[in-house]
């Protein structure tokens, strides 16, 4: 599983020119499926993105995490972050999971994150999606 985790002040997604998901505050997650990535995984990354301490506190300190600020998710999902480019020009995805199963684990990872409390918005998996965002940093993490 490969995460882009992207600290922004908003964040929305597009497909055929309407808004499917919208945020102030927060984290928006480029969320890439792997063959042999698992509910667990799903877990684990959820988990740590939950408690992750990236917003600054009154002294200017990267102390607070996503629920001390207000802040909400927006998970997009990004076949593409399984390219592999070593070879040639036209990247393959061979590494990436089979559609069905990177869908599966995508709905999973939300209802995790939703589960645990958070405010969550989508993209549209398989959708061809626009994504727009005001990086707040500019604060970027890839997370395995």
């Amino acid at each position: 599983m490969r995460i882009v985790l992207q600290r922004v002040t908003s964040a929305s997604v597009k497909v055929d020119g309407n808004t499917v998901g919208s945020i102030g505050k927060g984290f928006l997650l480029l969320f890439g499926v792997g063959h042999d990535d698992t509910e667990e995984e799903c877990r684990r990354l959820a988990d740590k993105i939950s408690g992750l301490r990236i917003f600054s506190d009154e002294n200017d300190k990267i102390n607070l995490d996503l629920d001390s600020v207000g802040g909400s998710i927006l998970v997009v999902p990004q076949f593409t972050l399984y390219a592999d480019c070593r070879k040639g020009n036209r990247p393959n995805f061979i590494q990436a999971a089979k559609p069905e199963e990177a869908e599966r684990l995508y709905e999973y990872f939300v209802e995790y994150l939703r589960s645990k409390g958070k405010n969550v918005e989508t993209g549209s998996f398989g959708a061809d999606m626009k994504v727009e965002l005001l990086n707040d940093g500019p604060f970027t993490l890839v997370l395995e």
